[in-house]
């Protein structure tokens, strides 16, 4: 017995299987896809999995939390389109963009208050504020330049702001600014899980809600701060996207991007019923899920065939996270 038990191996992890798919699916396209293993294409790549990436790493702090929120992609789009507008009407930049920061963590701390607080289901609630913010943002004038968002969908950042579009920009031979955002966002949301009492803490919360409202944890000020970074890093990866095309297209919110932000936190393992997770495990998914859509854009795939594969691809995640992690009495409360 004892010595079956040494011969085993290391355990293969989600996050493991997830990164080997990926290197699987690479090999593959690199052979049978013209142009995928050029600079040109790895540096697109890299440009493209930066923002979605940034988005996880925010829906994952949620996630990990027992928390979903829907209104993520909206509340960066009204923020950042706010920012801009600012900009545009003559505010600094640090500050215009300050403002929309703002403007973000407050919308997050009313989802989680909301879910917390008022104990209303985190799905309809972030669904319902994100339908909200759009309609308020389109529908405000902004000081006297009577800018009504309602009209213009796509909001464009002037000229004279090109220190702010070098975010955007690439340094060494082509390397994405954005790609070193993505990863400095990592590090810090990393030590904010793994090495703070908060973190912990968000960790504790998903687990058990019960078990740590017992404890004495301050399980609702928690749920509004886990929605707070959620908008707070969503908003980052904002800011990225309008320093690249130096505007921000407010139907965004309403294209598919948070779903491809949960599939790659599900298909990561950040589990569904929470307590689970990591920052490597919305790495190993981004990068499968950015392949994954970079290999169909060159195969000059139409939209309706990528949403079927995405949409087969989230089936398959969370279906995966449901055998991984069965939900018991505990997590069956998950969404009531």
């Amino acid at each position: 017995m004892s010595g079956n038990s040494g011969a085993r191996g290391p355990k293969l992890t989600q996050t493991t299987a997830v990164l080997a798919m990926c290197a699987v699916l690479i090999v593959v396209f690199s052979i049978f896809l013209t142009g995928f293993l050029t600079l040109g294409n790895l540096f697109a790549l890299a440009r493209n999995i930066s923002i979605l990436g940034i988005l996880a790493l925010g829906m994952a702090v949620v996630v990990i939390g027992r928390g979903l929120d829907l209104s993520q992609v909206a509340s960066f789009a009204a923020s950042t389109a706010i920012a801009i507008i600012l900009m545009n009407s003559g505010f600094a930049t640090p500050v215009a963009l300050l403002i929309g920061f703002v403007m973000a963590i407050a919308i997050g701390i009313l989802n989680g208050f909301l879910i917390s607080v008022i104990e209303m289901p985190p799905l309809l609630t972030t669904l319902a504020s994100s339908l909200a913010v759009l309609g308020i943002v389109r529908t405000t004038a902004v000081q006297h330049y009577v800018v009504y968002l309602v009209q213009h969908y796509v909001v464009y950042l002037s000229k004279g702001h090109d220190e702010f579009l070098r975010l955007g920009g690439n340094i060494w031979g082509g390397v994405p600014i954005s790609i070193l955002i993505f990863a400095a966002t990592a590090v810090v949301v990393h030590l904010f899980l793994s090495r703070t009492v908060i973190g912990r803490f968000v960790y504790a919360h998903g687990d058990n809600p019960d078990a740590a409202r017992q404890t004495g944890l301050p399980t609702r000020p928690l749920t509004m701060i886990e929605y707070a970074l959620c908008a707070a890093i969503g908003y980052v990866g904002g800011v990225v996207m309008i320093a690249q095309t130096a505007l921000m297209h407010l139907q965004v919110a309403e294209s598919t991007i948070i779903f491809d932000v949960i599939m790659v936190v599900v298909l990561g393992g950040v589990s569904l019923v929470g307590g689970r997770g990591n920052v490597m495990s919305v790495i190993a998914g981004t990068l499968l899920i950015g392949v994954l859509l970079n290999g169909m854009t060159i195969m000059d795939m139409d939209v309706q065939t990528q949403n079927i594969v995405k949409g087969v691809v989230l089936l398959i995640a969370i279906l995966l996270d449901s055998r991984l992690h069965p939900r018991d009495e505990e997590t069956s409360k998950q969404g009531d």
